[in-house]
C-alpha cells in the first residue's frame, strides 16, 4: 500500500453519473463495451470503453448509477476516445464489478 496525502486524493475527481447508452465494442482487443454516462450539467455526457462484459450486458448497464473518474484525460482505445474511467473492483476471477451509487444521487456530485 502506498500512502498519499489528502491533497493528492482531492485532485482525483470521482463523480456520480448515470449510464445513458452502452453497446458492444467489437474492435477492442479484449471483450468490452462502449459506454456513455451523464455526469450532470457541469460536465455533460462522457464516453469510455470498459471490460465489464462478464457481469453486465449493454441493456443492464443503461440507467445504472455509477462512479467515474473524470479528470484523467482522454485516451484512444482502438479508435474510440475514452474520456473517463469507470470505477470497479475485480471479483475472484478478475471480472470487474462496477461501483454503483445507492440510493441514487444527482449526476455530477463529487465523491468526498
Amino acid at each position: 500500500m502506498t500512502i498519499i496525502s489528502y491533497e493528492d486524493f482531492e485532485r482525483v475527481d470521482l463523480r456520480s453519473g448515470t449510464i445513458v447508452k452502452a453497446e458492444l465494442f467489437p474492435k477492442a482487443r479484449k471483450p468490452a463495451f462502449k459506454i456513455w454516462a451523464d455526469f450532470g450539467s457541469e460536465i455533460g455526457v462522457l464516453q469510455t470503453s470498459a471490460q465489464v462484459t462478464v457481469h453486465y450486458t449493454p441493456e443492464s448497464l443503461v440507467g445504472l448509477s455509477i462512479v467515474g473518474c473524470v479528470n484523467l484525460g482522454e485516451k484512444n482505445i482502438a479508435g474510440f476516445l475514452s474520456q473517463f474511467l469507470l470505477v470497479g473492483f475485480s471479483d475472484d476471477n478478475g471480472a470487474i464489478c462496477l461501483v454503483t451509487v445507492n440510493p441514487k444521487v444527482p449526476n455530477g456530485k463529487k465523491l468526498h
